[in-house]
């Protein structure tokens, strides 16, 4: 058997020093977490063209990437799953309220640094605060760094 990560996408997003977040509940019963709109890679899909679909169906935004903010490698004990997250920074356009948001996903939420910190707990994982200091050190990486070929 050949062992392969789960390559998943997320969206790092920044508007007057507040940060978008989810608010999910992965599973039933599972317990409320954070995270930046993020999700698993969909076959065929390019990874650009994840984050913005990830985080149209999590938050009912329009993503526009403007860079690669880094790529992160997470091994979590609690399910025995390798993570591959490639994570994006860029802004936001149009917002449609009416849109039904995906399963397991209870809100999207503008939240400061200070208050994601304050619900450190509350994270779906260590690549949520890390994605932010690295926005924040101002890591940045041209989109060009990734290529995908059509089928």
């Amino acid at each position: 058997m050949i062992w392969k990560p789960n390559v998943t996408v997320a969206a790092v997003v920044e508007q007057n020093g507040r940060y978008l977040l989810v608010e999910e509940e992965p599973e039933a019963g599972s317990g409320l977490f954070l995270n930046q709109p993020a999700g698993h890679l969909d076959p065929g899909e390019s990874i650009i063209h994840g984050a913005i679909r990830e985080t149209l169906e999590e938050t009912a935004y329009t993503f526009v990437p403007e860079y690669v903010l880094g790529i992160y490698q997470w091994y979590s004990h609690c399910v025995d799953t390798t993570y591959l997250r490639f994570a994006f920074g860029g802004h936001v356009t149009q917002h449609d309220p009416e849109r039904k948001l995906d399963t397991g996903i209870l809100q999207a939420t503008w939240y400061s640094v200070d208050e994601i910190n304050q619900m450190h707990h509350r994270h779906r994982s260590p690549l949520v605060m890390q994605c932010i200091h690295d926005h924040l050190a101002g890591k940045r990486y041209p989109l060009e760094l990734l290529t995908h070929y059509e089928v």
